[in-house]
C-alpha cells in the first residue's frame, strides 16, 4: 500500500479537534486509511479516538497509508496542517 510520512502541523498535536476532522474526511472518502508513528502499529484513521492514541505532538512524524493516492494526499495534507488555526 502506498504511504507518505508527514510532520504533524497542529500546534497541540493530533488531539480531539484535528483527530475528528481527519476521521470525518476519511469517513467521507469511503476508503481505508491508516496512520502510525514510525515503527508503531497502524491505526484506523476513521476513528478519532484511535488517532488520539497515537499521542502525536506537533513536529512528530506520522505515516499515512491508503490504496487511494488522492485520499492519501488529502489526509497527509490534513495531518501536516495546523487544524487548530482559526
Amino acid at each position: 500500500m502506498p504511504s507518505q510520512t508527514v510532520t504533524v502541523g497542529s500546534r497541540v498535536g493530533l488531539h480531539a479537534r484535528p483527530a475528528a476532522l481527519i476521521a470525518e474526511a476519511v469517513g467521507k472518502a469511503g476508503v481505508p486509511v491508516t496512520l502510525n508513528t514510525p515503527g508503531g502499529a497502524p491505526i484506523d484513521a476513521g476513528s478519532p479516538l484511535m488517532i488520539m492514541t497515537l499521542g502525536a505532538k506537533q513536529g512528530a512524524e506520522v505515516v499515512v497509508t491508503s490504496d487511494d493516492q488522492t485520499v492519501l494526499d488529502q489526509i497527509a495534507g490534513m495531518v501536516a496542517q495546523d487544524l487548530d488555526a482559526d
